[in-house]
C-alpha cells in the first residue's frame, strides 16, 4: 500500500491493496470529494466516526478533512474492495457519480444510501420527470429530444418558448439551452452535441423553491422548512428561510409533494426537490438532487440538525427528530468571481473582516486551492432573530464582498 506523506489524512493511491476481509468496519465512506463531502466529514467526525473519501483529486477539500483518502477513479475496484471492507456505510456527495459504482459496493456487503437505483432516477432528467408522474407531483409540459428526427415532431410546438436540457450531465445552468422559437430548435440541439435532450416549457414563475427530506430504512421522514431561492446565471445565489411570502397551503404542498417522490423511490438518505412556484399559484417538481443541497447550508447554523447531520443519520439508521429552525437565516453562495477585483480583473482576497464583524454572520470557505469564476469557494449564512433583520445584515453583507442586492421579498407566493 502506498501512502502519501505523514499527516492527519492517509492518502491510498489507486493501486493500494486490498485490506483482508477480517478487518473491522471503522468508519463511513464518501463518493465525492467537493464541498458537501467536507461538510459530511465533519458532521460524521462530530460523532466520532472515521471517514474516507473517494475520490481522484488529489487536492480535494473532503479528503482534506477525512481520515482516508482513496485516491481513485469512482468506478475503480479496488478502491471500491477496500471501501465496502473498511467502511460499514457509504453515501455519495453528487448524483454524477456513476450508479455502477454504488452498486458495487451493495454487492460488496457495503450499506450504501442512497441506492444505485434512486442516483439514476435523478441522473437523468426524463426517468426523473417520470417518476414525478407516477407519483402524482406535478411537472412542467416536456417531450423528449433524442434524435434530429424528433425535431419535427408537431407537438413540440406547444413546447415554446422552452429549455432544451441535456437528459444528464446537467448542473449549475450547464447542458441547457433557452428556445425561444422553433426556428431555435435546431441550433439548441446542435450546441448541445445532439445528446438526447429534454424540451420543457418555460413557465412564469413567482418564486423558486426548494424541499429537503430525509427518509430512513423503516420509512420515517423527516424534513427541513421550505427555502426560497434566487438563481444567477443558473447557479444558486441567494437562499432564505423561511421563505418569504409563502403561504402555508403552498409550504405544506412543497413538503407533501417531496415526500411522496421519497416514498415513490423508496428512497433512505437526504433528498432535495427543487420546486417552480407559478404566477397562477401552482407548484411544479422541477428536479431533484440525490444528497444534501446548496440551498440547505443554512441548517448548519440556523436548525438544530443540519442536512448533513441527517446524512450520517440516515446512513446508520440513527434516530431522525424533526429538525428545528431556531434562527431566521438568509445564504449567500461565494463564488470564485469574489475574489477578482471587478475593476481591474486582478486577483485580491474578499473583506472577510466586514463581513465578520457583522451580528449572526457564519462564514464556510471550502478550503479550495485556486478560485475560478463561477466556481463554488463558500458560503454565508446570516442568522438572525427576524427574517427582515437576517435581510437587512446579509444586504450589508452583501454589498462589503461586492455581491448584488438582495431582491425585494415577494408580497405573496402561492395560495
Amino acid at each position: 500500500m502506498t501512502r502519501a506523506q505523514p499527516g492527519p489524512v492517509a492518502t491510498v493511491a489507486a493501486d493500494a491493496a486490498v485490506v483482508p476481509a477480517q478487518a473491522r468496519r471503522a468508519s463511513l465512506g464518501i463518493l465525492g470529494g467537493g464541498q458537501l463531502g467536507r461538510m459530511f466529514v465533519h458532521a460524521a467526525q462530530r460523532l466520532g466516526h472515521r471517514v474516507t473519501v473517494l475520490d481522484p483529486d488529489p487536492a480535494s477539500p473532503a479528503a482534506a478533512a477525512a481520515d482516508e483518502h482513496l485516491r481513485a477513479a469512482y468506478g475503480d475496484p479496488q478502491a471500491l474492495a477496500r471501501m465496502a471492507q473498511t467502511c460499514e456505510a457509504v453515501s455519495t456527495e453528487f448524483e454524477n457519480v456513476p450508479s455502477t459504482a454504488l452498486r458495487v459496493l451493495a454487492e460488496q456487503g457495503c450499506r450504501v444510501a442512497p441506492a444505485a437505483d434512486a442516483v439514476a432516477v435523478c441522473q437523468h432528467r426524463l426517468r426523473e420527470k417520470q417518476l414525478f408522474q407516477r407519483a402524482g407531483v406535478p411537472c412542467a409540459p416536456h417531450a423528449a429530444v433524442n434524435t434530429d428526427a424528433d425535431l419535427d415532431l408537431p407537438q413540440l410546438d406547444a413546447l415554446l418558448p422552452g429549455i432544451l436540457k441535456t437528459a444528464t450531465l446537467g448542473y449549475d445552468g450547464k447542458g441547457q439551452v433557452a428556445v425561444p422559437s422553433r426556428s431555435a430548435l435546431s441550433a439548441a440541439f446542435t450546441a448541445l452535441r445532439h445528446a438526447p435532450c429534454v424540451l420543457e416549457k418555460r413557465m412564469s414563475l413567482a418564486a423558486e423553491l426548494s424541499v429537503i427530506v430525509a427518509r430512513g430504512r423503516s420509512g420515517h421522514i423527516v424534513h427541513l422548512p421550505v427555502q426560497a431561492n434566487v438563481h444567477r446565471d443558473g447557479i444558486l445565489a441567494v437562499t432564505e428561510v423561511p421563505a418569504p411570502g409563502l403561504a402555508a397551503e403552498a409550504a405544506a404542498a412543497a413538503v407533501a409533494h417531496a415526500r411522496s417522490l421519497a416514498e415513490a423511490l423508496d428512497y433512505v438518505g437526504v433528498l432535495c426537490v427543487e420546486f417552480f412556484l407559478l404566477e397562477d399559484g401552482r407548484l411544479l417538481a422541477n428536479e431533484m438532487a440525490p444528497r444534501p443541497h446548496n440551498s440547505g447550508h443554512y441548517s448548519i447554523d440556523a436548525c438544530d440538525i443540519s442536512q448533513f447531520d441527517l446524512q450520517v443519520r440516515t446512513l446508520l439508521d440513527l434516530p431522525l427528530p424533526q429538525p428545528r429552525q431556531h434562527s431566521s437565516a438568509v445564504m449567500l453562495n461565494l463564488l470564485g468571481d469574489l475574489w477578482f477585483d471587478p475593476a481591474s480583473a486582478k486577483a485580491r482576497e474578499p473583506d472577510w473582516a466586514a463581513v465578520l464583524a457583522l451580528p449572526g454572520a457564519h462564514l464556510h470557505l471550502y478550503g479550495k486551492h485556486e478560485a475560478r469564476r463561477g466556481r463554488k469557494m463558500g458560503h454565508l449564512t446570516v442568522t438572525a432573530d427576524h427574517p427582515d433583520e437576517a435581510r437587512r445584515t446579509a444586504d450589508v453583507a452583501a454589498h462589503a464582498l461586492g455581491l448584488p442586492p438582495l431582491s425585494p421579498p415577494p408580497r405573496t407566493a402561492g395560495r
